[in-house]
């Protein structure tokens, strides 16, 4: 009897088809109906990532009073390169290496895309005493951007060292006496420039005065004894409110005190005008001033000049707060090219901040019929360029 296999006969595994031949039977009216369910799916969740951040955008807008950027807008980009074309800025390998700047202002935001680079050497905080550098009010990093931003914005001289001291609160507003220390400790810090923007950009107030023996008048003209750059904002009460001369503490005879003009070039109508023939009355007395240090000594840009924002983004600002830095970026170019003029240990004094007065007087550009010192257009306009040629002649 013929033996019978159990379970029924079993294929030879030469009758098994491959495995990558064995296809599914599929039926085409559901093939179509799951590719539109992926479709729909796809769409849905497309829409829905869309949905959320344009209200994650919309709800930041809102808080922040103002549209996000992820870039400076063409007007700002435009308006930085055509600034930089009127101060004449040398777009060569001077970039303010070797040289110390201290801002003392309200701080400065580090973690702005375009400060990245940025070289640190220092902060003090003066109001909070805070151990990591901030921005509370935002003037600070708009001014310091202005020098040394690295990123869709190019600083005047961004790769100075740069020390932050700050002296300015949440509003804007600051104490005579907390200015003087801050300088100060710039100086005592190793600082060859100190740039003060104070009181110089919309929204932030004057600082108060009586807060000690020592003024930031005293503290500025005893770093200038010791060979350090003292700029300083002429002032933002031109007009009809200007109170007949420059701020304090760029009033001090061999302080840089920097006025403004527009993208034209023109006298911006806001910048201060200085009282250079002396008087006694309105308070306080003033001596004639003279060559070089007649106020304002020199003009720069400061209208709707591009900065950095301390929310991440950028903008426009107006103020002798932006032509301050300018001209703080001008003379690190020049200590750049011309070092023996470093203040040290063994270098450095009054005379030679004298010296570059005298080259920013001989090199900065007029306007059209100007012939000496103007109260509101100073000597000239900053010309970078002219400034370093002056310094080599």
């Amino acid at each position: 009897m013929e033996a019978i296999p159990p379970h029924g006969d079993e294929p030879s595994p030469l009758d098994i088809p491959p495995w990558n031949d064995l296809k599914p039977q599929t039926n085409p009216v559901n093939e179509e109906a799951a590719d539109i369910r992926a479709i729909k799916i796809v769409v849905s969740v497309t829409l829905g990532v869309t949905l959320l951040l344009a209200a994650g955008y919309l709800a930041a807008v809102v808080i922040s009073d103002g549209a996000i950027l992820l870039r400076p807008s063409e007007l700002a980009l435009e308006r930085h390169e055509a600034y930089e074309s009127l101060v004449n800025h040398p777009q060569d390998d001077l970039r303010g290496n070797g040289v110390v700047v201290c801002i003392v202002d309200s701080g400065i935001d580090t973690t702005h895309s375009d400060l990245a680079d940025a070289r640190m050497g220092g902060w003090k905080d003066f109001v909070n005493g805070r151990t990591t550098p901030y921005d509370d009010h935002g003037h600070g990093t708009s001014m310091a951007g202005i020098l040394v931003a690295n990123g869709w914005l190019k600083g005047v001289a961004n790769e100075v060292e740069l020390l932050v001291a700050k002296a300015l609160g949440a509003n804007g507003s600051g104490d005579d006496g907390v200015v003087a220390q801050a300088i100060d400790w710039c100086v005592a810090s190793g600082a060859h420039v100190v740039s003060l923007s104070l009181g110089g950009a919309p929204g932030i107030l004057p600082f108060s005065f009586g807060g000690g023996d020592r003024s930031s008048g005293d503290a500025a003209n005893d770093a200038i004894d010791e060979g350090v750059y003292v700029v300083a904002a002429a002032g933002n009460d031109g007009g009809e409110n200007d109170d007949g001369d420059v701020a304090h503490p760029a009033s001090e005879a061999s302080v840089i005190a920097v006025g403004g003009v527009t993208l034209q070039g023109t006298h911006w109508s806001g910048s201060s005008e200085g009282d250079n023939n002396g008087r006694i009355l309105p308070l306080p007395v003033l001596l004639p001033r003279n060559d070089p240090d007649r106020k304002p000594e020199v003009v720069a840009p400061a209208e709707a000049v591009p900065v950095l924002l301390n929310d991440g983004s950028w903008g426009l600002a107006d103020g002798t707060s932006a032509a301050t830095v300018y001209v703080t970026g001008a003379i690190a170019l020049l200590l750049e090219s011309k070092p023996e003029l470093i203040p040290g240990e063994n270098a450095g004094n009054a005379e030679n901040v004298e010296t570059v007065k005298q080259w920013l007087m001989d090199s900065v550009t007029p306007q059209e019929g100007q012939a000496g010192h103007d109260d509101k257009y100073g000597y000239g306009l900053l010309n970078i360029r002219a400034l370093l040629d002056a310094s080599q002649g």
